[in-house]
């Protein structure tokens, strides 16, 4: 710190002066700059005389002059600006690991609840040898080079810092109805914030605004709002996942931002909202260094003890010297006659205390010292802004009273303002001595007193004001107003006189004047209500003083209620006026003023009077007349008020019922809602605050939570305007973390003040330093891109607050030093208030305090000075240092620790260095001999001590006084704010355990953890702080494993990564998806298939995860990793143990493909033992984190472009094809001929030494349908094969499928359970038809897919009756299959299932083992089944005997199902063209009768015939059409089509069902776009749900929306889920009604509503996004019960769930590249 040129004593503004350097300051010299002449000893009175050794005070230009003439040399202290020394050669490895870390993560840039977000600062950390200096992460981010490192410069190229090139990216995600106006976001300057439109979003045109500049040249004005411009990661214009708006941050300030639709820019339309606040770069010094809010350290001084201007700098030297970097003054104007720090009686003049005799000082003085402060010192400064007040004598408001709330533009207050001259005239015969017969003795001192004001109150004052007329009417003159009206010939009501529902609707009509029974009612409502006909009245006269009599006892009742009313509200006032008293004149926590008179009244005022006191009746009639405006409402607050409401508002009766705690001194201000309501107020307060903010550097917004807060945004944003990097801080007493982020989001408050001595005890303490800020130790390491969380409202947090009282007093001063040191440890802004430091045992009252404060001298301290030996000062210097070494070098993870009822332990630990700091506190609520323990538990920690920094405990000067709240006596000094001098501190610094007195070192130098066991002397008042660090063998592993985890790069879009690690990505890149599925994948029973005895890893506490693979720790994980629940099982389970990393190692090892990856998992892993065991989650994450998304990133750059530049969404869905498609043991595919041209499947050496073809099969649902026989189902792979596998570019596995599948046609159709072909069930009629659809599928996606038709087929079974064959020996060419299956249907199928009974079927009855299939002539419709079996997707048999359902299916759908017939149209047409592309050789087929007769079909005849009859067979049309429907009766549902057509049970026909949307989107062409508009649209309306669409119409009779396959009642309903069809709401069918929209769409609409369906449907798939974004399978389930809720029973995750849903993306995709088009971009 340099010397300056204002010398003890003395203030010279004008620097020549100073040219003869430092002046001695003589006896009787004058004291000052020119023009003043101030005795020296006038000076030392004050206790600023020049003394020898006064201390260092602020500098001027002629510092090296002023040092060469001082009598002593300066000591330079640069607490937490020092330098450090070199670490050497020992740390190379380290710098190395850390200049490559930053690509991975920006340690000390976190976000979250109570979490640090500014980065290590630029400065180099004061600190041991030991430690090396780290640069500001922040500063790294946004491409400033920090100054004064040591490091060097980070490098480029592969693993180099990615953080110089990247900045720090938070993504928000925007979903419909979310207003987060409670929700708290910070950000810094630099940062990026990336909106991106959630899945409710999803098909909306959506535009989004933000109140946050572009550039800083225009500034920031509220309600100016920009529309942000839609940006795309993504290639595919039609992807909504990959658009994002972002906003570069550039300015301070509370930011908004909202989001309509459809072009809409009002904000009263937004369809969500919220705000981000963003911290302003605070500076100190000539360079400006950063001063990172974490390492404020704040000194509240009440500007008016610190005496003239003159003397400021010695006494606010004392700040400086204990190592504060900013000073709060209270407000520096002009007070009003109470004295208060907070009462101004001028806005914009200079306190007068602060002159001096001979000289008036001005801001620009003032302003002066806090620049000098601000460059020399490195303190900044700021100051309350009192906006919601001014004192009683303010002359401005004697001119301008219509700035205050009044009697006169506030009539609503008249009948309180009664109230408080009655409670004032009580108060004068009190103190009179009036009331003593009575029970009220002029000094309240007993409960009883109370008991007695409260019976003369009720029976005596408040009788006499009637205050009740207020809010009454006057009956008589309403009922004679009532009766010249009904007088008037006007029309008489004819209504029942019981008819009481309508006299409710009269009211009272308050006066706005609040005169006595001036209230009124409705007149013309009382006349309607009450001037009946009333037929017993003898004639028009006796009727109206009948109606008259009525309208009276009405009105006679209203004023009952009313009256009752306001006498609740008079009983409350009672209360609060004895709580009043009992807190001011009983109550030990009170100030017990006993006696009662006109200086200390019973109660404080709420009015301020006008004039002379007057009997009641004249004061009443003042309050009406032109003098009203004088009689002002006092402000105050409200306990448990909500603080956004106006207590002084016409309809509050905070007032009248005297629940304001007043403050007498001072009135409120009313400012209306806009500066045009009160000119003069808003203008005087806005340059109020504009000047404030040019002096100092930050505002405290005093009685925040009271002051209006549109108030205090308008005066707010003025201040910005004139300092944009203001610092704002408030104390809030809202009692809601929700409504504070109101405020805090609302007006941008930076900080918000809290208090330790709000902590009962030291657990609590502990509490609130955890809670105030800093991640857990061992948080989970963060990416640089990543979501924005919301997080607590960052704290400054004090020892002691102004306001309050010393812990000397409410604790003891023992306690004062182990507290501050807790505060000190605490992850956020802290701070103290002067006197506190130096042990002042009593409050530095607001109010009363007169006397000054001490100066500052480096002498022996006489009267009026103090030094470091003063109270807790040196140690004070000591913590203040540490708090800012913390916070500058991102030691940003906390851990408390509760070690015995008063002893607390804290840790600060970089996860960079991986360095902590240990304090531990012996807190003393209590006297020393009341908390002494008499054991400890020892202090064990894992690491190396490297030293204790500093050792510190407060003793009594004189023994045996520990029984004491603080030893000796106090005397309180008349002139200047003295501390105890009856306690010294006791400091230790930078020393070896060996040295300690509180702690003795009992393990090993080399041991992995540190333990010490505390002495004898370890005593209450005891704090002692320890600097641990990695032990070498640790830090090496750290090393190697960041160095891994330096390699990885992330991309704007979360779920992208890069890789520069060579060898993993050479791993990788050898990976097939298949062998993805088993290293990501892999549910329990597929692991199991294996054969080695594995299966799902199993968490203590927790349970079973989903995958064997890495996704099932990633689920658990990403739940965790985002709250840094480091208290989860998972967590728990990894400290604990290796047992999860050798689990991944063990089961990749089993596999020769993912062999080398389980290698490089094992070294990495082991490198990961080493680590200390609490660090363990974080890394652990880390690596497997990266790994995952560089192996999904491997996945999708194998399925091609739609996939690997899709949507996310599209991603998502694609990565279930890895979940479903891979190899399992137990069900193996048929296999292919050994003539097939290539590719061919796989060939895999079992043990045996047998090759096998080992191609991918796809699970129809996990985990049930996963392995063995269960696995492969005909209709559910051929449902989900284009999702799965086309889509996503897997062409040859969806080749193989195909071919394996016709290699085992039997009977023309394929098998229902494959069963590895040889023990197939051919049970099933439609799986053939999706078959076909699936091979149309490829001809269309696949390049030259019609190749496939000569593919050579080796047929399993030539002839329905054959056995078996070997593969090759009966080839047939895919045609000729595809031909054989329509032959045998167009010929017909008649067949009894081979081993038909209980061995293949135990449920079935014996009949439904024979099937027949056809097609009909007349019609075209395929048709097949009975009534005892069930051949399509609808499958359930009965199993309940109990319910006598044993073998009845559920749902037949025997007849022409309506899809199998969409289905067959559909192939038809498709081998129509593909014959006349000459692609396919066949055209038609052919059927022999018994007589030999041939009808043959051309396969467009046939398709023809179908077009001709569906209309007429299946739609039900919206009007009867009665030639059209043979059976009318059975029509339950209009505007649909039939599920079926001549079904045995003929009701079934007509059931409404999800099964039409089907045919619609395979077939669009056979119905009419009209029919199929409407029965698509109220399948949407009635069927659909949240996620899966209903099976059966709810309005049939037998719907049931929730399976339970457990049930084993006797309901036939639902018995054994035999409603498993019959309601559950199924996710497949939705993919196929969506694409059935986007089919019929241009056909009713053309473009314009194909655009607007496209929206619709991705609207309706929001939920769908979610789900497999969420859910731990990372996948849809099969079905859900009604309107979404989870079945248990359920898959939850089903293959053709998933690939229906991916088939409608890729239809949009196609629609879109056609239209290029963006339903958000609008492009």
């Amino acid at each position: 710190m340099k010397p300056t040129s204002q010398r003890a004593g003395c203030w010279c503004p004008n620097e020549q002066s100073m040219s003869e350097g430092v002046c001695e300051g003589k006896e009787g010299m004058e004291v000052g700059g020119p023009g003043r002449k101030e005795p020296a000893a006038a000076a030392k009175r004050r206790g600023i005389g020049p003394k020898k050794g006064a201390g260092r005070p602020l500098s001027s230009c002629y510092e090296e002059q002023t040092l060469q003439k001082s009598s002593q040399q300066p000591v330079r202290r640069t607490y937490a600006y020092g330098s450090t020394k070199d670490k050497g050669s020992e740390q190379k490895e380290w710098n190395q690991s850390y200049r490559k870390l930053a690509n991975f993560f920006k340690m000390g840039v976190q976000d979250g609840a109570g979490v640090v977000t500014q980065g290590p600062q630029s400065q180099q950390m004061y600190t041991s040898d030991h430690m090396s200096p780290m640069t500001n992460s922040v500063n790294g981010t946004m491409g400033s080079e920090p100054k004064g490192l040591s490091l060097p410069k980070m490098g480029s190229g592969p693993g180099m810092s990615f953080s110089q090139q990247q900045p720090q990216v938070r993504v928000l995600t925007l979903n419909h109805g979310d207003h987060m106006d409670s929700t708290l976001f910070r950000l810094q300057k630099g940062w990026v914030l990336q909106l991106r439109p959630g899945p409710s979003l999803l098909g909306k045109a959506v535009s989004v605004f933000t109140n946050h500049p572009e550039d800083l040249g225009e500034g920031f004005t509220r309600n100016r709002y920009r529309r942000l411009q839609w940006k795309s990661d993504s290639r595919n214009k039609g992807d909504d996942t990959a658009l994002y708006v972002e906003v570069v941050i550039i300015s301070a300030g509370a930011f908004h931002f909202y989001f309509t639709y459809d072009d809409g820019v009002e904000r009263e339309r937004a369809q969500g909202s919220g705000y981000f606040i963003v911290d302003p770069t605070l500076t100190v010094g000539t360079n400006s260094e950063t001063l990172s809010l974490d390492c404020v350290q704040c000194q509240t001084v009440l500007s008016k003890c610190l005496g003239p201007l003159p003397d400021w700098e010695q006494r606010l030297q004392v700040a400086y010297e204990t190592g504060y970097n900013l000073v709060h003054f209270t407000p520096i104007q002009e007070l009003g006659d109470s004295n208060s720090s907070y009462s101004i009686k001028d806005q914009h003049k200079l306190n007068t205390e602060f002159q001096t005799p001979d000289h008036q000082y001005t801001f620009a003085d003032v302003e002066a010292l806090i620049r000098r402060m601000r460059d020399e010192w490195k303190i900044l400064s700021l100051t309350d802004v009192v906006l919601n007040h001014t004192a009683n004598d303010s002359n401005w408001i004697q001119d301008h009273p219509e700035s205050t709330y009044n009697c006169h533009n506030s009539p609503h207050l008249r009948p309180a303002y009664l109230l408080d001259r009655v409670l004032y005239h009580m108060t004068v015969e009190v103190a009179d001595g009036k009331w003593e017969d009575r029970g009220i003795p002029v000094a309240i001192r007993e409960e009883k007193d109370l008991e007695a004001i409260k019976n003369v109150l009720h029976s005596h004052f408040l009788p006499q004001v009637k205050l009740h007329e207020f809010y009454t009417v006057d009956v008589d003159k309403t009922v004679e107003e009532f009766r010249r009206r009904i007088s008037s010939n006007l029309p008489i009501t004819i209504r029942g006189k019981s008819d009481s529902s309508f006299k409710e609707e009269m009211v009272i009509i308050q006066d706005p004047n609040y005169g006595r029974r001036t209230c009124t009612v409705d007149m013309n409502i009382a006349v309607r209500l009450y001037n009946l006909a009333r037929p017993e009245a003898r004639d028009e006269e006796d009727r109206i003083v009948r109606c008259c009599a009525e309208f009276r006892r009405h009105v006679e009742n209203l004023n009952q209620q009313r009256t009752s009313e306001i006498q609740a509200h008079l009983i409350q006032a009672v209360e609060c006026v004895l709580g009043t008293i009992r807190y001011q004149r009983l109550q030990a926590d009170g100030p017990m003023i006993a006696e009662v008179s006109r200086d200390y009244p019973l109660v404080p005022p709420y009015f301020t009077h006008y004039g002379e006191d007057a009997p009641l009746e004249d004061e009443e009639a003042l309050m009406f007349g032109q003098k009203g405006c004088f009689l002002m409402a006092h402000n105050g607050w409200v306990m448990g008020d909500d603080p956004l409401n106006n207590f002084a508002r016409s309809d509050s009766y905070v007032y009248l019922r005297r629940e304001l705690v007043a403050w007498g001194d001072s009135v409120k201000l009313r400012y209306g809602e806009k500066p045009e309501d009160s000119p003069y107020l808003w203008d005087h307060m806005k340059r109020y605050c504009e000047y404030t903010a040019r002096i100092f550097h930050g505002i405290r917004l005093d009685n925040c939570h009271s002051t209006p807060i549109h108030v205090a945004e308008y005066m707010l944003d003025a201040a910005r305007k004139v300092r944009p990097d203001l610092y704002v801080i408030a104390e809030l007493f809202t009692n809601s973390d929700l409504t504070d982020n109101v405020f805090v989001n609302r007006l941008g408050i930076n900080s918000l003040i809290r208090e330790a001595m709000s902590a009962p005890n030291s657990h609590e303490e502990g509490r609130l330093v955890y809670r105030y800020g800093g991640e857990p130790v061992g948080a989970f390491l963060l990416p640089p891109v990543r979501p924005l969380v919301p997080c607590i409202a960052h704290a400054i947090f004090l020892d002691l607050t102004h306001d309050n009282r010393s812990p000397a007093e409410v604790r003891t001063a023992w306690d004062m030093l182990p507290s501050t040191a807790l505060v000190s440890m605490a992850c956020c802004a802290s701070g103290s208030t002067r006197g506190y430091d130096e042990l002042v045992p009593h409050h530095i009252h607001v109010v009363d305090e007169t006397r000054v404060y001490q100066a500052w001298t480096d002498a022996e301290p006489t009267r009026g000075e103090c030094n470091e030996s003063s109270g807790i000062v040196r140690c004070k210097r000591l913590l203040n240092k540490l708090h800012f070494e913390l916070g500058a070098n991102g030691y940003n993870q906390v851990f408390v620790d509760q070690v015995t009822e008063h002893v607390v332990t804290v840790t600060r630990h970089n996860p960079v260095t991986h360095q902590s700091v240990v304090l531990v506190a012996y807190t003393s609520f209590r006297p020393p001999a009341e908390v002494r323990e008499s054991h400890i538990r020892p202090l064990k920690v894992q690491g190396h001590l490297e030293e204790i920094i500093f050792e510190m405990q407060v003793k009594g000067k004189s023994s045996g006084e520990d029984d004491k709240s603080y030893p000796g006596f106090f005397n309180n000094d008349s002139e200047f704010i003295n501390g105890l001098n009856s306690i010294i501190a006791e400091v230790k610094e930078n020393i070896r355990p060996s040295e300690s007195s509180l702690v003795r070192l009992t393990s090993a130098e080399d041991a992995d953890e540190t333990e010490c066991q505390y002495t004898s002397e370890f005593a209450p008042g005891s704090v002692i702080a320890f600097r641990l660090s990695l032990l070498p063998r640790a830090q090496t592993a750290v090393n190697k494993i960041r160095g891994v985890l330096s390699e990885f790069g992330y991309k704007s879009r979360i779920s992208e990564v890069t890789t520069h690690n060579v060898e993993l990505m050479d791993i990788v890149n050898s990976l097939s998806l298949s062998d993805l599925n088993r290293v990501l994948y892999r549910c329990d029973e597929e692991e199991k298939d294996e054969g080695h005895g594995g299966g799902t890893y199993s968490i203590p506490s927790y349970g079973s995860m989903p995958y064997c693979g890495l996704q099932g720790v990633i689920s658990v994980l990403s739940e965790i990793r985002v709250h840094n629940d480091l208290g989860h099982p998972l967590c728990c389970n990894l400290r604990d143990g290796d047992w999860m990393p050798e689990y991944i190692v063990t089961r990749l090892k089993h596999d020769p493909a993912t062999q080398r990856l389980a290698k490089w998992f094992e070294d990495i892993f082991n490198w990961l033992k080493e680590v200390p065991r609490y660090l363990i989650p974080a890394y652990f994450d880390s690596i497997v984190t990266s790994v995952y998304l560089t192996l999904i990133n491997r996945a999708w750059s194998l399925m091609g472009e739609f996939i690997s530049q899709g949507s996310d969404f599209a991603k998502a869905l694609s990565l279930c094809s890895v979940q479903f498609c891979g190899i399992v043991k137990s069900a193996v595919m048929p296999a292919l001929s050994p003539n097939l041209s290539s590719p061919q499947p796989p060939v895999i050496t079992d043990s045996s030494g047998s090759a096998k073809q080992m191609s991918v099969t796809i699970a129809a649902g996990l985990p049930h349908f996963s392995v063995g026989y269960m696995r492969n189902w005909g209709r559910d792979t051929f449902i989900a094969l284009p999702g799965n596998l086309l889509i996503t570019g897997r062409y040859d596995e969806a080749r193989w499928i195909i071919l394996a599948y016709a290699s085992t046609m039997r009977h023309g159709l394929i098998p229902n359970l494959l069963d590895g072909g040889h023990k197939a069930r051919f049970n099933c009629r439609d799986s053939v038809w999706w078959w076909l659809q699936s091979i149309q599928r490829y001809v269309a996606i696949v390049p030259e897919g019609n190749r496939i038709f000569r593919d050579k087929v080796s047929r399993l079974f030539p002839t329905d009756d054959a056995q078996p064959q070997e593969p090759g020996r009966h080839d047939q060419l895919l045609e000729d299959v595809i031909q054989e299956t329509l032959q045998r249907h167009f010929q017909g199928v008649k067949f009894r299932e081979r081993n038909a009974g209980y061995q293949i079927d135990r449920e079935m009855c014996d009949e439904g083992f024979n099937n027949e299939i056809g097609v009909s002539l007349e019609t075209g419709f395929v048709y097949g089944g009975t009534v005892h079996n069930c051949g399509t997707w609808m499958d359930k048999m009965g199993s309940s005997e109990l319910a006598g359902i044993k073998g009845k299916p559920a749902t037949p759908r025997d007849g022409s199902a309506v899809e199998i017939v969409g289905l067959c149209k559909s192939a038809l047409r498709f081998l129509g063209q593909m014959y006349r592309e000459d692609k396919f050789k066949y055209n038609s087929v052919e059927r022999y009768d018994d007589t030999g007769n041939v009808t043959k079909w051309t396969y467009e005849f046939w398709e023809k015939k179908i077009q001709e009859n569906f209309e007429k067979h299946f739609w039900i049309s919206e009007n009867p059409i009665p030639d059209r429907e043979p059976k009318p009766e059975l029509i339950n549902r209009r505007g649909i089509y039939k599920d079926s057509y001549n079904a045995s049970q003929f009701w079934a026909d007509y059931q409404l069902r999800c099964n039409f949307p089907v045919a619609v989107a395979v077939a669009p062409e056979m119905l009419t776009p009209k029919h199929a508009w409407i029965a698509l649209k109220n399948a949407e309306k009635i069927l659909l749900g949240p996620l899966g669409i209903k099976t059966l119409d709810p309005s049939d009779w037998a719907y049931n929306g929730d399976y339970d396959n457990s049930n084993d009642s006797a309901d036939p309903k639902i018995a054994r889920g035999y409603n498993y069809h019959q309601g559950p709401e199924w996710l497949w069918p939705v993919g196929w009604l969506l694409r059935a929209q986007l089919a019929i769409a241009p056909k009713v609409g053309g473009f314009e509503e194909l655009g607007r369906t496209m929206g619709h449907v991705k609207s309706l798939l929001a939920p769908h996004l979610t789900h497999v974004l969420s859910d731990s399978w990372r996948s849809l389930p099969e079905l859900t019960n009604t309107n979404g809720a989870h079945c248990k029973d359920s898959n939850p995750a089903q293959a053709w769930s998933t690939g229906c849903v991916l088939e409608v993306l890729w239809e949009m995709d196609r629609i879109e590249r056609g239209l290029r088009r963006s339903s958000m971009t609008g492009m």
